[in-house]
């Protein structure tokens, strides 16, 4: 039977890697890559960086397929269809690779940014293509160091205060207020730079793009005094490079 390791290859840097990861690689006959296109052709070279880190040359495959289009300007109600419909035609790309480029008695695998557990669609692809019945494969799962570990690493401080909770959520959650009862608020996918809401706010953050690679931009400090600095890096580093991957962690300052 086929097999596929999804594993984890932390936030960019190769030394991110953990032994179980660098041990799945090199059993891995054909990797599959995806393509988002040129202007973020530095992730495919990110991926193969790490191949090169760790794998003998010669011992595996590289194939690839272009990315499909998802509609980002889908909003409100229209939003889960269109992540659904786009995760359906990713579903129809991977099953493709693995019925025409992994023989029954190879191994291949998915190399997934930061951790497969944490907002990343490949577990949840590859149940859909088991589902679908046109394809039999085992799956396994190795863990990794999310942008969120690795975030909270660089700034030398924690995720949660002593007997207080943490929250993970996203921009767009987010912009639909501060969570209850929660005073530290980790916020991804934010498109919109969502923390200008709450610059009159006695918080703090804790901000990172391009985390674990060449270039990483770090930011913290009262959001009231880093908020439009944080804006012009952003809009510096997309113009740059034509896309930003940022994670942050919004602290509230104890009241009193």
């Amino acid at each position: 039977m086929r097999k596929i390791h999804v594993i984890g290859i932390g936030a960019g840097d190769p030394d991110q890697l953990t032994l179980q990861a660098v041990k799945a690689l090199r059993s891995t006959d054909v990797f599959f890559i995806l393509d988002k296109g040129e202007s973020k052709s530095d992730l495919v070279q990110l991926r193969r960086d790490i191949l090169d880190a760790h794998v003998p040359e010669g011992a595996y495959r590289l194939v690839g397929a272009r990315d499909p289009e998802r509609d980002r300007s889908a909003g409100g109600a229209a939003y889960s269809p269109a992540v659904g419909d786009w995760r359906s035609a990713r579903a129809g790309i991977y099953e493709r690779l693995i019925v025409e480029e992994l023989g029954e008695d190879e191994t291949g695998a998915f190399l997934v940014w930061g951790d497969p557990a944490l907002y990343d669609s490949t577990l949840g692809i590859l149940e859909e293509i088991l589902d679908r019945g046109g394809v039999t494969f085992s799956y396994d799962v190795v863990p990794g160091i999310s942008s969120v570990s690795a975030l909270v690493a660089r700034h030398r401080t924690g995720l949660n205060r002593v007997g207080r909770p943490v929250q993970i959520t996203t921009g767009r959650r987010l912009a639909e207020g501060f969570p209850d009862g929660v005073d530290d608020v980790v916020v991804m996918l934010d498109a919109h730079q969502t923390f200008r809401q709450y610059a009159d706010q006695d918080i703090d953050i804790y901000w990172g793009a391009y985390i674990g690679t060449p270039d990483e931009i770090l930011v913290s400090g009262p959001l009231a005094e880093t908020t439009q600095h944080i804006e012009r890096l952003r809009a510096q580093a997309r113009e740059r490079k034509g896309w930003i991957m940022d994670t942050y962690l919004l602290r509230r300052r104890p009241r009193g």
